[in-house]
């Protein structure tokens, strides 16, 4: 079974950067970014397709996260890193990444879609 460690993450003002680290011992599919704030429900941040094949890098970004954060992997054995800029305090959360099959061809951003899951890491974002 695949098995994904993360790091990264921790307190800055607003406006400031993070990068989070997403590491498996393989690549299959898709790799997702996931947060939770205090009672709020897990939010699909970002997902990036992560096999070998024209489609590698292929990205799927959240509303909240579009023109703030990026997703990205160099290579198909590379790490999977999600670049968090202009952070604001509503970002503040446990952050997690996930690694997952396809749904209809797709990297989305359903829990449901992601099997192996990071522990999460915390971001949090002061005002």
């Amino acid at each position: 079974e695949v098995q994904v460690v993360q790091s990264g993450g921790g307190s800055v003002e607003a406006g400031g950067s993070l990068r989070l680290t997403c590491e498996a011992d393989q690549y299959n599919y898709c790799l997702g970014w996931f947060r939770q704030a205090t009672g709020k429900e897990r939010e699909g941040v970002a997902s990036i397709y992560t096999s070998r094949g024209p489609s590698h890098g292929t990205t799927n970004y959240g509303a909240s996260a579009k023109g703030r954060f990026t997703v990205s992997q160099d290579n198909v054995k590379s790490p999977v890193y999600l670049q968090l800029d202009n952070l604001e305090p509503e970002d503040t959360g446990l952050y997690f990444c996930a690694a997952g099959g396809l749904m209809n061809g797709n990297c989305g951003l359903r829990a449901t879609q992601y099997r192996t899951w990071g522990r999460g890491t915390q971001v949090t974002v002061s005002a």
